[in-house]
């Protein structure tokens, strides 16, 4: 299997080769169909694994095919959800290597970072927003970021997440999504507290058939 094999967008397929990436690592080449086929998916995968780019591809996939929504300010289509400042980082530099050849707008709302230069961010139109869920849900709290056209939700390192205390977070920022958004759930590690969550958040998860890794 290669990259030309999941029909992503020229302009992203060119990124990644660009990145010099040929061959899919085994939990991209599980969940990136899944993703692309809009289904909820549960994949567990350790760091370097290549679990960013699981997401990150099929959600710029997304973008391509929605160049003729109306953007709205402060309303992104696409929210990752990250425990720490450092990954959200990172996925965000993922997003631009990926995403260089398109026309799109990403957002990092993080702790730790001053309010000014994100609220500016959220004047504009917006994409994708990659956060931590303690600012997530400030700025969703001030009214300053609507929720209300997220088609697609990433719980990146879910496990670490709701060791960090952050599961009731996570909670009120999926209910601020809407109902038929697509919800992807990775995770190093599997267990009761995380069973429970995908069973809340994810539509029909049969996690023996959807874990990947």
């Amino acid at each position: 299997m290669s990259f030309l094999d999941f029909n992503l967008h020229p302009a992203i397929l060119k990124a990644v080769q660009q990145c010099g990436y040929t061959t899919p690592t085994p939990v991209q080449a599980e969940a990136i169909p899944k993703v692309l086929d809009g289904l909820d998916v549960i994949a567990s995968a350790n760091t370097g694994t290549g679990k960013t780019a699981s997401f990150v591809l099929p959600a710029l996939q997304r973008l391509t095919k929605k160049r003729n929504f109306k953007k709205q300010y402060g309303k992104p289509s696409v929210l990752i959800l990250t425990p720490t400042r450092e990954l959200a980082n990172q996925v965000s530099q993922a997003i631009r290597n990926y995403g260089k050849n398109l026309r799109f707008s990403s957002v990092s709302l993080v702790g730790g970072m001053p309010y000014e230069a994100q609220l500016r961010a959220l004047s504009r139109w917006i994409d994708i927003v990659v956060a931590t869920p303690g600012r997530l849900l400030d700025l969703v709290e001030r009214r300053r970021l609507d929720l209300s056209q997220v088609n697609m939700l990433v719980l990146d390192e879910a496990d670490r997440m709701l060791d960090m205390g952050f599961v009731d977070e996570v909670n009120k920022i999926a209910d601020c999504t809407p109902d038929d958004r697509q919800t992807l759930l990775f995770t190093a590690t599997w267990d009761n507290s995380m069973a429970r969550l995908a069973q809340r958040l994810l539509k029909e998860p049969r996690s023996e058939e959807r874990r990947v890794g």
